[in-house]
């Protein structure tokens, strides 16, 4: 029986390793995850903080206990555990009683006669799926005989609609092969008011993480387009997932470095680019994408995806900048130390930090390379307060910014070693010091506090 101290070792630990897991490649994180011991694996299941691309990982990857523990944490807000929210949410609503008489007259045949055939359901669902997933849920209520591959052949042939893809994703049971098949469309298809929810779906409900949808979205815009995806109303990332999703994309779009010229290209050619976006990068570095790129490109243009759209200012927030000049004077220089002296509570640092960011005197990437000590430079709500919900915070800026730096810092001292990586998580608890500091010590096993 563990003792009062090693538990709270083990809640410490999950609560630090959660953070570092938000900014570690996927294989990075899986490789984490196998070195947790079983107390500080449970705590990490229950953490409120877990990523989603890490709840996905350990439903895929994990034990039974870990699904117990993960299914019974309140806050992975309806994600990714399998059929939540949405058919709960929909099985509830009766089907619209002026429905079956549509399908009779559609099929030809009263569909509680025989299973639908896979062409029989994709018919319908093309009809009934173009907006939202309401009625194409009810549809697939129907008795119905689906090939996964027929399917993934009509939707290549041509694309099923978003509310019939998010149907599919919600309510049958699809293999991964066909889950990624379906978040394909052409190029050249002109992108709908939904053309995002089956991706962010998929997310939500632990089809792929993150860095797998990165991986296998076609076209190339749609990744960029989901990197950059403005809150809205309806289906949309929730701050934590747009922060993953970033990071995701950044990661992808690494190759590109610091060079202008090829910066410049991914925009010239991602509007009309078929192929997933780690595709496009590649040919890009390369010297260009072969082929023609023309067709698509006027509907990318029209549906505001083009080189003067949404797809343009995605690139710019997503593309590296240069420093900007240091402002503020001795305010600035003043909120910097302040971070590194905590005040007499927790409220009144809060509001001295929410102050500094909101007179412009601090950025969340400040916040991350100077608050002491490193795990809370991590931890949102040490800087910027409680929220009364997960998903959200009243500084998204701040929060995003803070994110990026983060992973800047992770990557450029860790790489893909994943011996320092756990060095990490192991030192983050009782460290005293900033992240800098940190990844320092860890990579060169000193601390810069020590050098001339």
């Amino acid at each position: 029986m563990s003792t009062a101290v090693e538990d709270r070792g083990s809640r410490r630990l999950a609560w630090c390793v959660a953070h570092v897991l938000r900014h570690a490649p996927d294989h990075i994180a899986l490789d984490l995850l196998g070195r947790l011991d079983g107390p500080t694996r449970k705590y990490l299941c229950r953490d409120e903080w877990l990523p989603a691309s890490s709840v996905t990982l350990l439903l895929r990857h994990g034990s039974e206990a870990d699904r117990h523990f993960i299914a019974r944490n309140p806050r992975v807000v309806g994600r990714p555990l399998p059929g939540l929210p949405g058919p709960a949410r929909y099985a509830r609503r009766r089907t619209p009683p002026e429905l079956p008489p549509v399908l009779r007259a559609e099929l030809g045949r009263d569909p509680a006669e025989a299973a639908l055939t896979t062409a029989e359901l994709t018919g319908l669902l093309r009809r009934h799926g173009v907006r939202r997933p309401r009625v194409a849920l009810d549809v697939l209520r129907l008795p119905y005989v689906l090939d996964p591959g027929e399917l993934a052949a009509e939707h290549a042939r041509q694309p099923l609609p978003a509310g019939a893809v998010e149907a599919l994703l919600l309510a049958a049971e699809l293999p991964d092969e066909t889950v990624r098949a379906l978040l394909a469309t052409p190029a050249a298809a002109p992108d709908g008011r939904s053309w995002h929810r089956p991706a962010v779906r998929a997310v939500r409900m632990g089809r792929l993480t993150h860095e797998e949808l990165v991986a296998h979205v076609a076209p190339a815009r749609h990744t960029l387009l989901l990197g950059d995806l403005p809150p809205g109303p309806g289906l949309r990332w929730n701050l934590p997932e747009q922060a993953g999703m970033r990071t995701a994309v950044t990661r992808a779009l690494t190759p590109l470095g610091d060079d202008p010229r090829l910066w410049s290209e991914l925009l010239r050619h991602a509007p009309g680019f078929a192929g997933p976006l780690p595709e496009l990068v590649a040919a890009v570095v390369a010297g260009g994408p072969p082929g023609p790129q023309g067709p698509a490109a006027p509907a990318a243009v029209a549906c505001g995806t083009g080189p003067d759209g949404a797809l343009a200012r995605a690139v710019r927030r997503l593309a590296p900048t240069a420093a900007e000049p240091v402002t503020g004077g001795v305010e600035r220089e003043l909120a910097l130390a302040s971070l590194a002296v905590p005040m007499e509570t927790v409220q009144e640092d809060v509001r001295w930090v929410r102050d500094c960011l909101d007179r412009g005197l601090l950025t969340g990437a400040d916040v991350v390379r100077h608050k002491l000590p490193a795990c809370w430079a991590l931890d949102e709500d040490h800087w910027l307060g409680d929220v009364d919900h997960p998903d959200r915070h009243d500084r998204p800026g701040a929060v995003l910014a803070a994110r990026a730096e983060a992973d800047r810092l992770f990557a450029l001292a860790l790489g893909e070693d994943p011996d320092a990586w756990w060095r990490v998580a192991r030192t983050l608890p009782d460290f005293a010091g900033t992240l800098p500091h940190l990844l320092l010590r860890v990579t060169d096993g000193d601390s810069v506090s020590t050098r001339p």
